[in-house]
């Protein structure tokens, strides 16, 4: 997928996401099923996980590479990383640290929306506005899949989000 699809990806995923949020009810935002997130918290999570995206992205390409290394395979497809993130999260793979969300009030709502679309609309941005060779010649880290190039963690991006809109709707489906 080249940058402008990832960009575009990016923000209409993001957008679905927000999207739904807006519509949700109060009560139904702060609903967690047994041993599960809430809305908000599913929120503040993706907040919480694109910030660190969007600020390596600001960083010399020589910083990236000193910090991390350079890749030494070729790039995963959309497809391939997400399905070693599926696999992953079989195997157990969860949240740890710095992203585990806070619970989220529906008076924070708003804020909290307006600001992971703030993030989203930088970080497509920056990679509309990114080499195809950056892409794929820097790595970063993620907590569950280990370095990933660039492109990769905007693949990861793209479909997080999704990931999480999903499981805000299955989570309803107990409410109900």
């Amino acid at each position: 997928m080249k940058r402008e699809a990832i960009a575009n990806l990016l923000i209409e995923n993001h957008k679905r996401f927000t999207g739904y949020l807006q519509t949700m009810p109060d009560d139904a935002f702060v609903f967690a099923p047994p041993g599960k997130w809430s809305a908000g918290q599913q929120l503040d999570h993706l907040v919480r996980s694109v910030s660190p995206v969007l600020l390596v992205c600001k960083l010399p390409c020589f910083l990236l590479k000193l910090l991390f290394g350079k890749p030494n395979r070729p790039g995963r497809s959309y497809d391939e990383l997400v399905a070693k993130y599926k696999t992953k999260l079989l195997k157990g793979g969860r949240a740890s640290g710095r992203f585990i969300p806070a619970a989220i009030t529906p008076l924070q709502k708003q804020e909290r929306i307006n600001t992971l679309t703030k993030l989203v609309a930088q970080l497509a941005e920056k990679v509309s506005r990114m080499s195809e060779e950056k892409l794929d010649g820097l790595l970063l880290p993620h907590p569950l899949l280990g370095k990933l190039t660039l492109r990769e963690m905007m693949y990861f991006t793209a479909y997080h989000v999704v990931h999480h809109l999903e499981g805000v709707e299955k989570g309803l489906e107990g409410k109900r």
